[in-house]
């Protein structure tokens, strides 16, 4: 859970204008001016791992899983190293045949995917059929915000610390997503695999078979 799966030392990511990355990598400027990409990592690693701990202490019946609880999870675990943490970006980006959604209509997309969970009470509605319906659904609104993007970092990873707070609150265990972050030697991990074809195709059912080999209920065993 939480791994890091993109590790190249050149920026991965191509738009017009940004000034975020140090010079010729992928490496944020950060408040702790640290410039080995392992390290960072690490350093992110743990404060998502703490993020974590920290929202599930706080859950409750009435947590409400909206934009503003989205953007606050960003911007409170990784404020400390980013001082856009939080903030939507506003310049397109784009990775490898993968165009993310344009900076204009971010704010508008945002509403209606909330505005949509929502509805859904926060993927309640689907607790109590069975696993493969929630999986279905949690795999529909992971998707859309793997095609918002709408930061200009840490955005696999935020999202999926946001869903695995979703599925605790709808009574699961965090999902375990270690087979399909697994590396692969020569093409992308299955993650990346069904993140590409959220994007380019709109197609969850890749993502939706990762969630549901890794969801699981508080004891459950192999």
């Amino acid at each position: 859970m939480l791994k890091p799966y993109w590790n190249s030392t050149m920026s991965k990511y191509q738009f017009k204008e940004s000034d975020i990355y140090l010079p010729g990598t992928d490496i944020p400027h950060n408040r702790m001016d640290i410039t080995d990409p392992d390290i960072l990592h690490a350093v992110e690693s743990e404060l998502l791992q703490s993020a974590f701990l920290l929202r599930v202490a706080d859950m409750n019946a009435t947590t409400r899983f909206d934009e503003n609880f989205f953007k606050g999870l960003h911007r409170q675990t990784f404020c400390v190293l980013y001082e856009w943490a939080g903030e939507y970006r506003t310049v397109n980006m784009s990775k490898g045949g993968s165009l993310f959604c344009q900076a204009d209509f971010i704010a508008k997309e945002a509403q209606r995917i909330f505005q949509q969970l929502e509805q859904e009470n926060f993927l309640k509605n689907a607790t109590g059929q069975d696993p493969a319906q929630f999986a279905k659904r949690l795999a529909y609104f992971q998707c859309e915000l793997i095609a918002l993007h709408p930061f200009y970092e840490l955005n696999g990873r935020i999202t999926r610390l946001f869903f695995d707070l979703i599925a605790v609150f709808n009574d699961y265990d965090p999902i375990d997503y270690s087979q399909a972050l697994a590396e692969e030697k020569d093409s992308p991990n299955a993650y990346i695999l069904a993140s590409i074809e959220c994007v380019q195709a709109a197609d969850t059912s890749r993502l939706k078979n990762i969630i549901l080999k890794g969801l699981n209920k508080p004891g459950d065993t192999e």
